[in-house]
């Protein structure tokens, strides 16, 4: 096994990965927790649909309850805790702490209408945002961060405008579910990443901080909810399931943020989208037009340039990796001689 030290967190690696450099062990690592996270969003996106007689407002709810002693639960097995409230201790100043709190309300949207949205006919505008939702962090990668993107990366972008671009003339208009997600969650992970607090901190955070509110608004203005998850045991076991998921999904997630390049976490955020809107129309029964083929018909080729892409660069590093050893093999020869 390796070793590898980043951002104050130890993670010990596969042996298959000492053959690469750090830099080359962080992206491979973001690059499999942000395909992890994507898929544990496309199981979370029909969750709602498993917890009838439930709504979608209370499902929410329930998802924080259910997070937040999930990941409690979590951190107080792995130590967590206490790393968590030695971070917290070191915010000294109110722009510190309002770094940290201000995306909580973000974060509480974006959930509700998650949970919301699938089982309410708005699970394709939903999926609509989330493929709009890279177009923005590429934006701001570009825009704050200084990042370049590769040719094959511009050309997967303009696919992706375009297709949103047809869209927008087909319908000529846009869900406010498709504009919420695309304009509010770029501004919750760019937040995130800027002050530089772990994946599992921020999480913690966000969940304590709404935990009294949802408990008081299902027992105040929903009891029925709460007696019915009392008696049935499949629903206690769905809400726990529902709460290990979450916070897997958001905690790999975010890492992978916290690892790639914000033009490569957005590119790869592209796989969410494709999933959520696969299972709102196989799954979840909502309705799919034939004027949409176009718009998702260049979306998806722009997806497939990023696959590419990244293959290729793979491809790339492992033989520059490959040659580089072979050189160094052939000079201790030499010298050896």
């Amino acid at each position: 096994m390796t070793t590898l030290v980043r951002d104050r967190t130890q993670l010990t690696l596969p042996a298959w990965l000492s053959k690469y450099d750090s830099s080359q062990q962080t992206l491979i690592m973001g690059v499999g927790l942000a395909v992890l996270s994507n898929v544990l969003f496309g199981v979370l996106y029909t969750y709602s649909s498993w917890l009838a007689p439930l709504s979608g407002t209370q499902v929410f709810l329930w998802r924080i309850i259910a997070m937040w002693v999930a990941i409690v639960s979590f951190m107080s097995f792995s130590g967590g805790i206490k790393k968590s409230l030695h971070t917290l201790q070191s915010l000294k100043t109110a722009k510190q702490w309002a770094w940290l709190l201000i995306p909580t309300p973000i974060f509480a949207s974006q959930f509700w209408l998650f949970m919301w949205a699938p089982i309410n006919g708005q699970g394709v505008q939903t999926a609509m945002g989330y493929f709009l939702f890279p177009l923005m962090m590429v934006i701001f990668g570009c825009v704050f961060f200084g990042e370049k993107l590769s040719k094959l990366q511009w050309v997967a972008v303009a696919l992706a405008a375009l297709g949103v671009t047809s869209e927008l003339f087909r319908t000529q208009s846009l869900s406010w579910a498709t504009l919420w997600v695309c304009t509010t969650y770029p501004i919750y992970y760019i937040m995130r990443r800027k002050q530089g607090i772990s994946a599992l901190t921020g999480l913690l955070v966000d969940l304590t901080i709404l935990l009294p509110f949802a408990v008081g608004y299902l027992v105040l203005y929903a009891p029925t909810a709460v007696t019915t998850v009392a008696g049935s045991a499949t629903l206690m076991l769905l809400l726990v399931g529902l709460g290990v998921i979450s916070v897997l999904a958001m905690q790999t997630n975010v890492s992978a943020s916290q690892k790639l390049p914000v033009n490569v976490f957005g590119m790869l955020s592209y796989l969410e989208p494709a999933l959520l809107f696969m299972l709102a129309i196989t799954v979840l029964g909502n309705p799919f037009e034939q004027g949409m083929l176009l718009s998702y018909g260049l979306i998806w080729s722009g997806i497939a340039c990023l696959i590419w892409h990244g293959i290729s660069s793979f491809r790339n590093n492992h033989k520059k990796l490959q040659n580089k050893s072979d050189a160094n093999t052939t000079a201790t020869l030499a010298k050896a001689a």
